[in-house]
């Protein structure tokens, strides 16, 4: 049977339509010939998320991100609806993370399964959305609490201007001048002094070389002296001193026991009140002398017999 042109035409139009609608759903991130499973997470901000983007579970590319939408309660959430064509399951607990693919932008979602035994993910499954921090928020984060001290400090140095400017007030500019010009003087005096110093050590530094040269010679014979120190036997001058030492105590230790005959004066007391009683008599026989020395002294010049005295003082009567 032979066809007609009008019916390859119309069979190539509607081929042509197929494959248009095919092809349209397609790059949509639809395939018309697959089964794969509907999946709907809300976020209140996706970031750049685009259609088509890879949907990951674990880091294997398990689906596309077919359309994105507000919700039709007004929230302003939107709703993304994810087409995941691979058979892994996964609880409806699970999570779908939205994430950064690099540094300089682009986003994607990764679904986190729950393995907590719980009731798989069906088809037009709602599953709980979550944003990881990219690299910007990371920064935001951290630029945050330094721009906040930085703020801080700006504040206070700021604090800091005005009250110098208030301490330094136009007499107290005039002090610092003053002080500046009085230091300039200072340096100045400084300078004229250390040339001074310098030409004083000029002319005289023959007598300086002169002077360190009786040092170092000072010096040499000290070196010598202490070398000649260094060479007497110390040890035996030291032994004999010691030596000395023990036969002086010894002999104070003789002494405090009573031994010889500084012992015996020391430690005998019949001896000492002796020499204290004889030291009194001595004594009153000076006294008595001093106030009766004709008593001791007799002179005469035609032979008078000499009056006699008893122990008490009283003449003595010649009974003759």
């Amino acid at each position: 049977m032979k066809i007609s042109k009008e019916v390859k035409t119309g069979i190539l139009a509607i081929l042509g339509i197929i494959l248009f609608v095919f092809g349209f759903n397609y790059l949509k991130g639809q395939n018309l010939l697959d089964s794969s499973r509907k999946f709907f997470v809300e976020y209140d901000h996706v970031g750049g998320l685009v259609p088509a983007t890879p949907v990951t579970i674990n880091g294997l590319t398990v689906g596309k991100v077919k359309s994105i939408g507000f919700t039709d309660d007004g929230s302003g959430k939107l709703l993304v609806e994810l087409m995941v064509d691979n058979d892994f399951q996964f609880s409806k607990n699970s999570t779908a993370e939205l994430y950064d693919t690099g540094i300089i932008g682009g986003k994607a979602i990764a679904i986190i399964p729950a393995m907590d035994n719980a009731e798989a993910a069906k088809n037009n499954t709602y599953l709980k959305s979550t944003v990881k921090a990219g690299l910007t928020d990371l920064v935001t984060q951290k630029l945050n609490p330094l721009q906040e001290k930085i703020e801080s400090a700006m504040a206070s140095a700021d604090s800091l201007l005005i009250n110098l400017n208030d301490v330094f007030d136009a007499k107290t500019k005039a002090n610092l001048k003053s002080s500046v010009a009085n230091l300039n003087s200072t340096i100045a005096s400084f300078k004229t002094t250390s040339v001074s110093i310098n030409k004083m050590i000029s002319d005289n530094q023959g007598k300086l070389n002169n002077t360190l040269t009786n040092v170092d010679q000072i010096s040499s014979n000290l070196s010598k002296v202490t070398d000649s120190i260094a060479q007497a036997n110390l040890g035996k001058t030291i032994e004999d001193l010691q030596s000395t030492i023990s036969n002086f105590d010894k002999m104070l230790t003789s002494i405090e026991d009573g031994n010889g005959s500084i012992g015996k004066l020391m430690k005998d007391e019949g001896l000492y009140n002796n020499l204290e009683g004889a030291s009194k008599q001595l004594e009153e026989l000076l006294q008595d002398m001093k106030l009766n020395p004709k008593r001791y002294v007799h002179f005469s010049l035609f032979g008078k017999k000499a009056k006699q005295y008893d122990a008490e003082g009283n003449e003595i009567k010649d009974k003759n």
